[in-house]
């Protein structure tokens, strides 16, 4: 029987887990040994045993982006093949939701031709930032939002955030060691919102990388504190140099809100450096 290819929109709140990227066991981890045969806690690996143990056969689970350990999605985007055609979208969906943990939901099956795929499909994602800005921490959810007291000049953190605009050199903004070999990227939108002690920032492009959004957020929180005026935004991108910009705001803040794909891909794999 032909194998038909799925679409999944997985959320997951990111706190337990070691990103998506399945990885293997090390004695150098220091969290609860898994039972034998199993990697670290990720996201890929858990979505990935609950689909086999539905549709009974190996599959593989290629997925959009690579989210870092702690970090959050509402809206990853993932594919696998199956045979088994006899199993309901709805049933398929209600079943893997069955046998997956509380803090991940697969939130959409849906049916897409063979040529579909989750990295080279991708057309552009959307992250949002949660920082929690107020004198208390957040108690209730100290692991969903970066806890910043000082007061920040938002006004001056949307100017800056204009600067991201566009497609420019983001080598500043990247963590050293990420071997792409071509670091420009086109950024669509970043905005700065406010609403009762809750402050958004929200990025979409086409691509990113390792650590880009995260930076990019520590920075404009330097630039909110008066650390930087926000015309040197336009500085550091030329500098094409990490230590330009500012620092990496923790992992614990950000989300994946969503991702855009094209439905009907041509079957021709972007370059590698351009996928992020």
């Amino acid at each position: 029987m032909a194998a038909q290819r799925y679409k999944l929109t997985i959320a997951y709140r990111g706190t337990r887990y070691h990103g998506w990227q399945r990885q293997a066991w090390v004695d150098s981890y220091k969290g609860e040994r898994p039972p034998d045969g199993e990697g670290i806690p990720t996201i890929q690996e858990t979505v990935w045993r609950a689909i086999v143990s539905v549709v009974r056969h190996p599959i593989s689970l290629v997925g959009s982006s690579r989210t870092d350990a702690a970090v959050h999605a509402k809206g990853q985007v993932a594919h696998f093949d199956t045979d088994q055609l006899q199993i309901p979208i709805v049933g398929m969906r209600r079943a893997i939701n069955a046998r997956l943990p509380a803090d991940i939901l697969v939130r959409k099956i849906d049916p897409v031709g063979g040529s579909f795929d989750a990295v080279f499909s991708t057309l552009s994602k959307r992250y949002q930032y949660f920082i929690w800005n107020a004198e208390d921490r957040p108690a209730f959810f100290p692991d969903l939002a970066w806890h910043r007291w000082q007061e920040l000049d938002r006004d001056a953190m949307r100017q800056a955030a204009l600067a991201f605009v566009g497609e420019h050199d983001f080598a500043s903004f990247a963590k050293p060691g990420h071997g792409r070999e071509n670091t420009v990227r086109l950024v669509h939108c970043c905005d700065v919102s406010w609403r009762a002690q809750k402050l958004v920032i929200a990025v979409e492009g086409s691509g990113f990388l390792w650590n880009m959004v995260r930076i990019m957020v520590g920075t404009l929180v330097e630039v909110g504190l008066g650390r930087h005026p926000p015309e040197t935004i336009a500085g550091m991108l030329s500098a094409k140099d990490r230590r330009a910009a500012g620092a990496t705001a923790p992992p614990h803040g950000l989300y994946l809100q969503w991702i855009k794909t094209a439905e009907t891909a041509t079957g021709v794999p972007p370059p590698p450096e351009a996928v992020g």
